[in-house]
């Protein structure tokens, strides 16, 4: 059985099974791992809960947590890091997950890789309860910041959901709590790129997302701009470099897509939210294919730069920036 993380978990779906908590995002991957904790202390709670390493898993000491209680007391078994469990315990999980003990729940967490592979595939065989956390994709965080406020009863448009994006950052953490915050300070009012703004604007103004939105428009100084503002306030310039390259591949995608999709169908095709493909099409204006092709070499240039390539990585994202402005309109 699969599920999502954050899906719901009763003490039902989770006393007497087994849950494989999978994927490399830790914020999801805790709060998977909350739920089964949550939904045994809900059916019992006085209820016994073992967190543990893999590592530290003896052969016989799986049947030692998960024997049954004289006391009846329910528990919560949770083993960390399931690449790491020894060959010689690994037989005897396989054995516990293909009979279960009734007032057990057993919560396996595995951060994803090739490490433990073989084990993961034979929890799925064995047909276990398991819980995606994934990493998320840049065009999906504000669609998770959208899901962060809602489920605390608030509201927020999608303009407002990217910006805080642009503001904070990808790290799932942060954005949980800068949408936590945001529900506090407006007690549940409407959230708008104002009100965001109002919070994270300073943040935003630097980000590497403002280097490249100013560039792919065409707005030289204003680009250079930002992006002195953004490395003097410790943006990494690989960071830069990806926001640049998402931009312009953007523009690329966008250019290239079948003519007549609907704006969601569009959406999926470029691997945008539906509505950031307005956003694009505006950008899109005074670019030609072969302005697209001279930003993209300029973008390669830079990345193999700041990776090494130059002696100074400030000077080739100035480089790249400007070669972006410069190939707008390139014919």
């Amino acid at each position: 059985m699969a599920a999502k993380s954050g899906a719901p978990i009763s003490d039902g779906d989770a006393l007497g099974g087994v849950t494989l908590v999978l994927g490399p995002e830790d914020l999801l991957a805790d709060r998977a791992v909350t739920a089964v904790v949550r939904a045994v202390r809900a059916a019992d709670q006085d209820a016994d809960v073992t967190d543990l390493e893999g590592a530290n898993l003896a052969a016989g000491g799986l049947a030692e947590l998960t024997s049954p209680s004289l006391f009846a007391t329910a528990r919560a078994v949770v083993v960390r890091g399931v690449d790491g469990i020894p060959a010689e315990a690994v037989d005897a999980l396989l054995a516990y997950v293909r009979s279960p003990q009734p007032d057990v729940a057993l919560v396996l967490v595995h951060r994803g890789g090739q490490k433990g592979r073989g084990v993961v595939d034979k929890l799925r065989k064995a047909k276990v309860r398991v819980v995606a956390c994934d990493a998320l994709k840049s065009y999906e965080l504000p669609a998770f910041v959208t899901r962060e406020i809602r489920a605390a009863g608030g509201r927020i448009d999608d303009e407002a959901a990217q910006f805080l994006v642009e503001s904070v950052g990808s790290d799932l953490r942060a954005l949980a709590g800068a949408a936590s915050q945001l529900i506090s300070d407006t007690d549940g009012g409407a959230i708008t790129e104002e009100v965001v703004r109002r919070y994270f604007a300073g943040r935003a103004e630097v980000t590497s997302f403002a280097v490249a939105d100013a560039a792919v428009a065409g707005r030289a100084a204003n680009a250079l701009e930002q992006l002195r503002w953004a490395l003097r306030s410790g943006v990494a310039p690989v960071l830069v470099t990806s926001a640049l390259a998402s931009g312009v591949r953007g523009l690329a995608k966008l250019s290239g897509a079948p003519r007549g999709l609907r704006d969601a169908d569009l959406a999926r095709e470029i691997g945008v939210p539906p509505w950031k493909v307005k956003t694009l099409r505006g950008q899109l204006r005074g670019w030609t294919d072969e302005g697209l092709a001279a930003a993209m070499l300029a973008v390669a240039r830079a990345d193999a730069d700041v990776k090494g390539g130059a002696d100074d990585s400030d000077y080739a994202l100035e480089r790249a920036v400007l070669a972006i402005t410069q190939a707008r309109g390139k014919r």
